[in-house]
């Protein structure tokens, strides 16, 4: 190694990212408080729910990262652990935060007017928690919904995001937790520990993640369901999660920590965005030429609304930048040499992502506008960099926690200064 490596460097949190952080979560809170003061109550929740959606798939693929290096036992990852460490010990805040989105937005509740009567629904997941739809004589009874509400019932479907998320949590902190004492005992107590648990998360989390999915976004139209809805979704966890700590390390690397980073390990971190968007791609296209083939109603008509004129763009640009972009940027090896390159994908897949997180979300709760250009607007916007400033400024935050950047009696650890592709 050409480059003197610190054992005990520690990040300082400080300078410009932290004050445009700071400004960032300011240009949220207030976006927020417009939307809702001016009346756009429906509009700021969907958006609320899509970050923080968004927000806890990316932390929870900082546990998934850790958990799979230690359970292949990869070598090339160990020096940079630190940042899907960090990912994984603020799981808890994006947790919460979540939570905390979807009960108000059950428990928030506005009138609608249907053939004439009046309704009362809450903003999020309408399509299952309005009390009418359980009512046979109230005029809008669903007998679907009301053959579903053994699982679709507010105390066990929070009961279950609650659950998954705590559990997620609780394996984060154990993974962080042994890497620490790993630093500070030595020994290969703490790494079979970390194995063990990254073995034991995986199948729960493998398990899980799809009913996770279902609940948070494909309960948003309850009527329709696709059992490839949960892998589409695992996928683009992984993608966006990937993405965000490729960023995270270029970062790093560029303030002047972590120089041991090679372009060797970021051809890795090329190399899992470009597969995954290809299998991102895979799941998208099976679930859609499905229902397209099947051709039931009720499924159809999931699709049906995102190609009214409203979304059709935007449900166009979805697969463009998430699929046609790392194809044809990310195949080359070269491309996944360069950082710049890897950066600005890196960027575009976080839009990407975001995008389409928005085509699950927006449709079903806001509904088509006049015009395709006015379905993005300065509340997509605005929420976007605030939780973009929180998430940034709470994930250096813990970054800056750990006594030091590499897990340094990693047993695997001189594999990874020395990665070679």
């Amino acid at each position: 190694m050409k480059t003197q490596i610190n054992f005990d460097e520690q990040y300082q949190f400080t300078g410009k990212v932290k004050t445009w952080s700071l400004i960032s979560i300011v240009i949220g809170v207030v976006t927020v408080l417009a939307g809702f003061l001016t009346k756009q109550s429906q509009e700021t929740f969907s958006n609320l729910l899509i970050m923080g959606y968004y927000f806890a798939c990316v932390c929870s693929c900082g546990v998934m990262f850790c958990g799979i290096q230690y359970a292949a036992q990869a070598g090339w990852s160990a020096s940079i652990l630190r940042v899907p460490q960090a990912f994984s010990r603020i799981l808890p805040i994006g947790a919460l935060i979540f939570v905390v989105i979807v009960i108000a937005g059950l428990f928030t509740t506005h009138t609608v007017t249907v053939d004439g009567k009046d309704h009362v629904e809450p903003y999020l997941y309408a399509r299952w928690a309005t009390k009418d739809l359980h009512v046979k004589d109230s005029g809008i009874y669903d007998a679907v919904i009301d053959g579903k509400s053994g699982y679709l019932n507010i105390g066990f479907f929070l009961a279950r995001i609650i659950g998954f998320l705590g559990i997620y949590s609780i394996f984060g902190w154990m993974l962080s937790k042994y890497s620490r004492s790993e630093d500070e005992l030595g020994g290969m107590k703490f790494y079979n520990k970390s194995m063990i648990a990254s073995a034991i998360f995986l199948v729960f989390f493998g398990f899980t993640v799809p009913l996770f999915a279902f609940d948070s976004m494909m309960s948003l139209e309850a009527r329709w369901f696709s059992t490839m809805f949960g892998w589409y979704n695992l996928a683009g966890l992984w993608v966006s999660g990937i993405a965000v700590m490729t960023l995270i390390m270029i970062y790093l690397r560029k303030a002047g920590y972590m120089q041991w980073i090679t372009q060797d390990h970021l051809h890795n971190m090329g190399l899992l965005m470009f597969a995954f968007s290809v299998f991102w791609t895979y799941t998208w296209f099976a679930q859609f030429l499905l229902t397209y083939y099947a051709n039931i109603p009720e499924e159809a008509a999931y699709f049906y609304i995102r190609w009214e004129p409203q979304f059709m763009p935007w449900f166009w640009l979805n697969i463009g930048i998430n699929f046609g972009a790392p194809l044809l940027i990310l195949m080359s090896r070269d491309s996944k040499r360069y950082t710049q390159t890897v950066k600005i994908m890196a960027i575009i897949l976080v839009l990407g992502h975001w995008l389409d997180y928005f085509q699950m979300t927006m449709p079903g709760t806001v509904g088509p506008k006049d015009h395709w250009y006015e379905e993005i607007s300065w509340i997509e916007a605005g929420t976007f960099i605030g939780f973009a400033g929180l998430f940034t400024f709470i994930v250096l935050t813990a970054l800056s926690k750990f006594k030091s950047l590499i897990p340094k009696k990693h047993p695997f650890l001189q594999e990874s200064l020395h990665h070679h592709i």
